[in-house]
């Protein structure tokens, strides 16, 4: 029996999950993936908004320029990282330079600070590979970017050492109860809660489904007044993917671009943007394509092809040949585009937090401030006693950051500081055994990639996954063939080959062990 379970642990719930954990009650996060960030949380564009481009008066508006002003606070709190780049919104067409007014006068509405517009020659000395067709540019300083992976582990971390309880692999599968108490069926088991909140993601809109049917309704019905008064209708949500295909690029093209650069955006998004990244990285993306399967998560050659060719629209020279991978996301895009938050009317303790599409990484500290609000407000909850919340987390130490003498001291603490797993980001023995024990843990390949950068550099776990696996191996106490990229199913080995125990595949060929 919990308060409060949480469907979903990625930014949102995470947030969410945090920021309930400074109150008196109990907690769960239940989610369908083996780790937190698995969702639209870890395939974005890394980027904290400013503000300038939401609807003045939607949700979307205040929660994200809330969410950029919290974001700092919280990145001090919690040991992620988080840089002020800022960020340029280039116009190259000097007839529509109106674009740019138009949107510094929409983020100045939206209480988005010290926004001006900004000639080519001063353009020019800010990032000196723009392109040669820009005229202006839209600048805002409170623009950054920060670590996706580092700011939901974080999150779910000091969640976690407040006493919340995730579970994994755990879809939901049925909830069914009343406004006294609900029951959610994931994973095969069934956990008892006072409220629900729906932050699934892509997802949000089957849970919402269930939510429906749980409650019993049909059609709208009265609204329940609570908290702030948000509530969502008890009608059919539509949630559909929008994918976003990406190019990362080697640290050696990390300092193409200074700031996030992006082009005047369109109905479908902001355009492609090129930015550095936290890790020194350059990103160039994304595309926006509306599609039905919530798990298309693969690049396409159509896609990329379109990337190659907008990106130089605002920055011209852009180093494609230095590029280490792509990868897709999905965002959870409905038409009304604005956030879904609130109580399901008639039906009290039933939480939406839906259609969290960007910015919703930004917003994250400011719907983690909200829906807390809102589910106390519902449950009556009280704060903790004094002291009894701990709002800060530290992270790993970075290698990458760090002079020789402090690493120095660190190998002296513990020697497995100087065996280095990951030679392109510098990440040693003793960083991965420090987020295997964690919790919530890292027991997976890309549990530990999104911890510790291990096998995120130019030869993208060339040469580090086999030495990542026998730590998981030795640290787990399990056999190399139940090593997992991402969960059950993604094992990576079968057996062991001279011990004649791994046999191929029947239809792969015969010929006794390979």
């Amino acid at each position: 029996m919990y308060d409060v379970a949480i469907i979903g642990a990625g930014a949102s719930g995470c947030s969410i999950a945090r920021e309930l954990s400074r109150l008196d009650c109990s907690i769960c996060v239940v989610e369908r993936e083996e780790d937190v960030c698995c969702g639209t949380s870890k395939a974005n564009s890394a980027i904290v908004h400013a503000g300038f481009d939401a609807k003045p008066g939607s949700l979307m508006a205040r929660l994200n320029v809330e969410g950029n002003r919290l974001m700092r606070a919280w990145a001090s709190e919690l040991d992620f990282d988080l840089m002020p780049v800022g960020s340029l919104v280039v116009c190259t067409d000097e007839g529509a330079t109106d674009g740019l007014e138009v949107l510094r006068r929409r983020g100045e509405t939206n209480g988005v600070p010290d926004l001006r517009i900004i000639g080519r020659d001063e353009l020019v000395s800010m990032e000196p590979n723009v392109s040669d067709a820009a005229v202006a540019a839209l600048w805002a300083p409170t623009g950054c970017i920060v670590d996706p992976f580092g700011l939901t582990v974080a999150l779910a971390e000091n969640a976690a050492a407040n006493g919340v309880e995730f579970r994994f692999n755990a879809a939901v599968t049925d909830i069914t109860g009343s406004g006294d108490h609900w029951l959610v069926t994931a994973g095969g088991q069934t956990i008892e809660a006072r409220a629900v909140v729906n932050a699934a993601g892509v997802y949000a809109d089957a849970i919402h489904a269930l939510f429906i049917a749980a409650a019993g309704a049909t059609s709208p019905a009265a609204p329940v007044a609570v908290g702030a008064g948000l509530t969502v209708p008890a009608e059919p949500l539509t949630i559909v993917p929008r994918k976003g295909e990406y190019y990362l690029l080697d640290t050696t093209a990390g300092r193409h671009v200074r700031h996030t650069v992006f082009t005047l955006p369109t109905a479908m998004g902001k355009g492609v943007l090129v930015s550095p990244t936290v890790h020194g990285n350059l990103i160039v993306g994304p595309t926006a394509t509306d599609v039905e399967d919530k798990e298309a998560t693969q690049t396409t050659a159509e896609g990329l092809a379109e990337l190659a060719a907008r990106c130089s629209i605002a920055v011209r020279d852009v180093p494609l040949r230095e590029v280490i991978t792509t990868f897709a996301g999905l965002r959870a895009h409905q038409a009304a585009h604005d956030f879904v938050i609130g109580e399901l009317e008639a039906a009290a303790g039933l939480f939406d937090c839906a259609a969290i599409e960007s910015p919703g990484l930004t917003s994250a500290p400011a719907i983690g401030v909200l829906v807390s609000g809102l589910v106390a407000g519902r449950l009556g909850l009280v704060s903790k006693t004094e002291g009894a919340f701990d709002p800060v987390r530290h992270g790993i130490p970075d290698l990458e950051r760090l002079d020789l003498d402090e690493w120095d001291a660190l190998c002296r603490r513990d020697p497995a500081y100087g065996s280095v797993v990951c030679r392109c980001r510098r990440v040693s023995e003793a960083q991965i055994v420090d987020v295997i024990h964690r919790v919530p843990p890292a027991t997976s390949l890309d549990a530990i990639k999104r911890r510790t950068n291990a096998m995120m550099g130019r030869c993208q776990g060339g040469f580090c996954t086999p030495k990542v696996m026998e730590v998981l191996v030795r640290e787990l106490g399990v056999a190399p063939e139940e090593v997992t990229k991402c969960g059950p199913g993604s094992e990576l080995v079968m057996g062991r080959i001279k011990d004649g125990t791994a046999m191929p595949p029947e239809g792969l060929g015969g010929g006794g062990p390979r």
